[in-house]
């Protein structure tokens, strides 16, 4: 019986080594949050309640942190990032993060549901205007001053405070301080829109992605979206360009590349397999791929990393 254990306990381990975790908000809550949609604590009391949150791993949900002490780094898909008091990132469901603190942390920390502002919002893409929140690690890790950081940990501290509230208007205000917060956060980084974008261009464009981002492993060519969109291929490629500075086929490889690498570093599967999750033919074609965009193999960039 103990050998049968044992062996049921290695499958299960063997099993885990294979996937990256997944967060999803419900798993996080602490008994004594009175909405479900939202997680606001100190980052100390967060990590206390989750020490494993330290590992490699997703999230289901938004999420966004600001340092008020602590040294050390953190990764955000790949690219690594010191630990400052008065820096606070944000994340997108799906980025894989880590954090390798040295000392204490501290600050404050946000987890919020993609519907919380359903409800809320007539404009289902707003999160989509904020640079922070499109999923590009470099835009998504800020540097505030001093005085902005202050500001920023009192929404934090007033945010807390709504989630342990039992009020039916608890959420509307939550909902009210989040955009306050982001609003403040994109004026001090000076990436305010010095244009009017076209709400059917954005709307285009987060479908877009949102579609890559489900599909990257089966679609690669820009045409086969854009029927999907009911655009043209060059329209596609064209708002691309306009908007983020990248093809629509740059777009759609770079999602592909970035799993790739969140496969090598965090899962304990062989190229192969890799290989196969990603829909190459075969492993030769994948080391081609992953080499022209990326100078090293895989199994140089998986040795590099580690």
């Amino acid at each position: 019986m103990q050998e049968r254990i044992e062996q049921y306990l290695c499958h299960i381990m063997q099993k885990v080594k294979k996937t990256i975790p997944v967060y999803d908000i419900c798993s996080l809550h602490d008994a004594d949050d009175r909405q479900n949609d939202v997680i606001a604590q100190t980052f100390a009391e967060y990590l206390h309640i989750h020490p494993n949150l330290s590992a490699s791993h997703r999230h289901s949900f938004y999420h966004f942190l600001l340092f008020t002490k602590g040294s050390g780094y953190h990764t955000v898909d790949f690219e690594q990032f010191p630990v400052n008091a008065g820096q606070i990132y944000f994340m997108i469901p799906g980025q894989v993060h880590s954090w390798n603190f040295e000392g204490e942390a501290d600050g404050y920390i946000i987890n919020f549901s993609e519907d919380i502002f359903r409800s809320f919002l007539t404009n289902q893409e707003y999160l989509e205007q904020y640079p922070f929140f499109r999923g590009f690690a470099k835009d998504s890790v800020i540097q505030l001053n001093e005085q902005v950081a202050a500001d920023i940990a009192t929404i934090f501290q007033q945010i807390i405070a709504e989630v342990k509230e039992d009020n039916s208007q608890s959420m509307d205000m939550i909902c009210a301080r989040l955009i306050s917060l982001f609003i403040l956060v994109n004026r001090t980084n000076g990436i305010v829109a010095n244009r009017q974008i076209p709400m059917q261009n954005q709307l285009t464009l987060f479908n877009f992605r949102k579609l890559v981002n489900t599909y990257y492993a089966e679609k690669r060519l820009p045409k086969e979206y854009a029927a999907i969109l009911y655009v043209t291929p060059n329209h596609l490629n064209a708002l691309c360009n306009d908007l983020l500075g990248i093809s629509a086929g740059e777009l759609i490889r770079d999602r592909v590349l970035l799993e790739a690498k969140r496969l090598l570093v965090n899962v304990d599967i062989s190229i192969s397999e890799i290989a196969y999750q990603l829909n190459f033919t075969d492993n030769s074609y994948f080391t081609k791929f992953f080499k022209k965009y990326t100078g090293v193999t895989p199994e140089e960039f998986r040795k590099n990393f580690k």
